[in-house]
């Protein structure tokens, strides 16, 4: 049930299947033994996605390959944490990670970056490391790529190729650093099903419904969900004793609610793209 959900989220949105699946998942398994699971299943999907939008691949690849190079350390660094790390203060860091990048995409946060290649090698690193550790990266892909006010398009043009660059080099690291054990394996007859059901209802839901709406509606509930972990976590490793740790989950539904409540009372602001040529012509002049 959890990954059908996070499967309608993806075929909505382009991305969001792990975002939603790590959070919920993560209450009942380990980072060690999910993320294994999951990132075959990313390396299909992000095909998939990629192939789709194949047309819009070459107006995107001069402004996502620096991001795709920086994938590289931040991958291997990020294995190595999964690897050594003990799994309940792991888990504890990456709902404590999401949970920003998350209330970002819920509060519709837009601020275009003019110097792109001189961000992307840092972001990819970063988002190397958080995808490894996560298996999740949609939210700061998104915020990054929405800001840059891409067409439809393109933003998943970008979207597909970093994905899948990352999914793949995941893959690969995990293989090397023995992480693929037989329980991770298990797991994938039981997903595939979900994923193959869910994405084409959420690719038909997106056409009945606004996409901001519908991104902001899968945010909110994200968050939620972060917070509960994060809540459950806290008290797991004995830093807030009791019910006291779920104060935090309400402080953040009471964010997040105000947050919606901006969105649904306001006049949706529009974000100007900024042309590719302008992009090209502003790293020619920084060299």
């Amino acid at each position: 049930m959890i990954t059908l959900f996070a499967a309608v989220v993806n075929g909505g949105l382009g991305y969001g299947f792990s975002s939603i699946t790590v959070p919920l998942a993560l209450l009942f398994l380990s980072n060690r033994v999910l993320n294994p699971a999951l990132v075959p299943i990313e390396v299909v999907l992000n095909a998939y996605a990629l192939f789709v939008n194949r047309d819009a691949v070459a107006s995107v690849w001069r402004r996502v390959s620096l991001i795709v190079v920086g994938l590289i350390p931040g991958v291997i660094v990020g294995t190595l944490i999964v690897s050594r790390v003990s799994q309940p203060w792991l888990k504890l860091w990456t709902y404590f990670v999401l949970l920003p990048v998350i209330l970002t995409q819920a509060a519709g946060y837009r601020r275009p970056i003019r110097s792109e290649r001189s961000i992307g090698l840092p972001f990819g690193a970063g988002l190397g490391v958080l995808y490894s550790v996560t298996t999740v990266s949609g939210p700061p892909l998104a915020v990054l790529l929405n800001n840059q006010g891409l067409a439809k398009r393109e933003f998943r043009a970008a979207l597909g190729v970093i994905r899948l660059a990352e999914s793949t080099f995941t893959a690969i690291a995990y293989l090397n650093a023995g992480l693929f054990t037989m329980t991770s394996v298990k797991l994938i007859p039981h997903i595939l099903p979900s994923v193959l059901i869910g994405v084409p209802i959420g690719a038909q839901l997106i056409r009945r419904m606004p996409a901001e709406t519908f991104r902001r509606l899968c945010m909110s509930f994200d968050a939620w969900v972060v917070a509960f972990g994060i809540s459950a976590a806290l008290r797991d490793v004995k830093i807030v004793e009791g019910p006291k740790a779920f104060l935090f989950l309400a402080a953040v539904v009471l964010i997040d609610a105000w947050l919606l409540y901006g969105f649904f009372t306001k006049p949706a602001v529009k974000t100007a793209a900024i042309p590719l040529s302008e992009t090209v012509a502003q790293d020619a002049e920084r060299g």
